[in-house]
């Protein structure tokens, strides 16, 4: 009994991490759901071999990475078998000179924020951090990293607009 609520209070702290790195790893909800579920079962399948020498987190996003490879390998696979004779289409020349220039634009309309609004969206866009990372770097509340994120997005919006970017 007391095994199982220490699996669901593992599950409780562990599991939006683990959800948000395989989110991050396959950008597909559902699988990541699912992932997630596996990753726990197999968590708790092994819970012995743990050994305390990383995180706990660490261990559980392991876990999740190598049952991300092996749906990959399964998926590649299939995918193989079912569609050897398609081929994807490659994007000319000029759409990724146009995208590039595109990237550079954005990068320099961000760098033209004032200072904690440019850092703020370099954090969150380019660092991938949360916004209670963000205010644990910079020591500011978790709502005023929100609130600066917001408000440099949406002055970015009309730096763009002007120059007829957007």
């Amino acid at each position: 009994m007391k095994e199982a609520m220490e699996m669901e209070d593992i599950y409780r702290r562990h599991a939006q991490t683990v959800y948000k790195f395989l989110l991050a790893q396959c950008r597909d909800a559902d699988l990541a759901e699912e992932l997630t579920a596996e990753t726990f079962y197999q968590a708790v399948r092994s819970i012995g071999r743990y050994d305390g020498s990383c995180r706990l987190s660490v261990w559980l996003c392991q876990i999740a990475k190598h049952l991300w490879y092996q749906h990959l390998r399964k998926t590649r696979r299939q995918s193989e078998t079912l569609t050897e004779d398609i081929t994807l289409p490659v994007p000319s020349a000029e759409d990724d000179v146009l995208l590039r220039a595109e990237y550079l634009d954005l990068l320099r309309a961000v760098h033209t924020l004032p200072e904690p609004a440019r850092e703020v969206l370099y954090l969150r866009l380019f660092g991938g951090l949360s916004f209670r990372e963000i205010s644990d770097v910079l020591g500011k509340t978790e709502n005023w990293s929100r609130v600066t994120f917001y408000r440099a997005k949406e002055r970015l919006k009309g730096a763009m607009e002007q120059d007829g970017e957007v």
